[in-house]
């Protein structure tokens, strides 16, 4: 038997009768105190041995560096043609052995995955989407928070609004003329075309006044409006949802929809009417630049045509149906922030929902409004 000492540690060899031989450490194997005295710890290696053992049963403490000059010594043994092992890891030594790969990876013995017929995959799809998306809830519990709004307004959290609409309203400007601006154009060309071969150049202001008041000026606009402020608002409060700021809320006293979710809806609703008189006005306007330039029409006798054309029911329609869509798109927005989970991809996954929600929810809603209109005589 020998023996090497060093500050802090010591490893003794014991050569067994059945012609192996066992390395025991014994102490706190710390790099810094082990490295310079490591040299003699190899030389324990010789007289090689068929088996070693490295026994670490003894040792209390085990540090990074410490724990690769132990592999690399047993490499070295395993390079020799030694059978090695080490024995006696517990606790913390023998987790530090395991994040530095001492024992071989187990094999896996998991079972292929199984495939899933596509009837499944629609149900389980369908499942998912209906417990994520948690609408009945949410329509409870803002119906519970509307009353209570109602019967103390002071709840609400109504120093947002004018911050919500200018993000939604003002900032949306520029993007809201030009959309609608191109649409007017576009709508004024396609026009052109046909009424040229009648001679009837001047219905082109019949067509664009009705077309865009009525139709095109709140669904352009409402499309602009999820795409912005929807899917903005979603990401807003899915955030805040992941990150617990949503509980947080709750904790100080302050309910969620009140303080976050009422401002965005108030505020959606004033400014996508107003947007989409802006919306209005545009589109006419490249509907006269088409005019002017391209059918040789007046400026005073497109204006008269449009005038002659509109009547306020239609520009009032089209405001009313922008205000349902503000409305809708504000509430889905909402209601999917407030849904999240699964942190950033559950952000993610959330305002792509929400946008393409919207979208489909603005698309029914125009149906529903032109259906009734026609029913009415509108």
């Amino acid at each position: 038997m020998s023996a090497r000492v060093a500050s802090g540690f010591q490893v003794d060899r014991v050569d067994l009768e059945t012609g192996g031989a066992a390395l025991r450490f014994v102490g706190e194997l710390r790099f810094r105190d082990c490295f310079g005295t490591w040299q003699h710890v190899r030389d324990l290696l010789t007289p090689p041995a068929k088996h070693l053992a490295f026994d670490v049963s003894g040792i209390h403490g085990l540090d990074g560096g410490a724990t690769a000059l132990l592999l690399e010594l047993k490499a070295d043994a395993d390079a020799a043609g030694r059978a090695t092992e080490i024995v006696g890891a517990t606790g913390r030594v023998k987790s530090m052995l395991e994040l530095y790969g001492a024992h071989p990876k187990q094999p896996s013995h998991k079972e292929p995955p199984t495939r899933i017929g596509i009837l499944d995959q629609i149900g389980r799809e369908t499942l998912s989407f209906l417990n994520e998306s948690n609408a009945l809830d949410f329509i409870g519990d803002a119906g519970l928070s509307a009353a209570q709004a109602l019967a103390a307004p002071r709840r609400i959290n109504w120093r947002d609004v004018p911050r919500l609409m200018e993000r939604a309203g003002a900032d949306g400007i520029p993007i809201v003329l030009m959309i609608n601006f191109l649409v007017g154009l576009v709508t004024a060309f396609q026009a052109a075309i046909q009424l040229k071969q009648f001679g009837a150049n001047i219905f082109v202001a019949d067509l664009v006044g009705l077309s865009v008041t009525r139709e095109l000026a709140p669904l352009m606009t409402a499309i602009i409006i999820a795409g912005r402020s929807g899917a903005a608002f979603s990401a807003e409060l899915g955030t805040m949802r992941v990150s617990e700021e949503i509980d947080a809320l709750r904790t100080l006293g302050l309910d969620p929809f009140q303080f976050l979710v009422f401002p965005r809806i108030i505020a959606l609703v004033l400014v996508t009417p107003l947007l989409t008189i802006l919306a209005d006005v545009i589109g006419i306007a490249g509907g006269l630049l088409v005019a002017m330039f391209g059918l040789d029409l007046t400026f005073h006798a497109y204006l008269a045509e449009t005038e002659k054309a509109l009547a306020l029911w239609d520009v009032f329609s089209g405001i009313l149906k922008s205000t349902v869509f503000g409305l809708n798109v504000a509430l889905i927005a909402c209601q999917r922030g407030l849904a999240t989970h699964g942190g950033a991809e559950g952000v993610g996954r959330s305002t792509t929902s929400a946008v393409v929600t919207s979208l489909f929810a603005i698309v029914v809603v125009d149906a529903i409004f032109t259906v009734i209109f026609n029913a009415f005589g509108g």
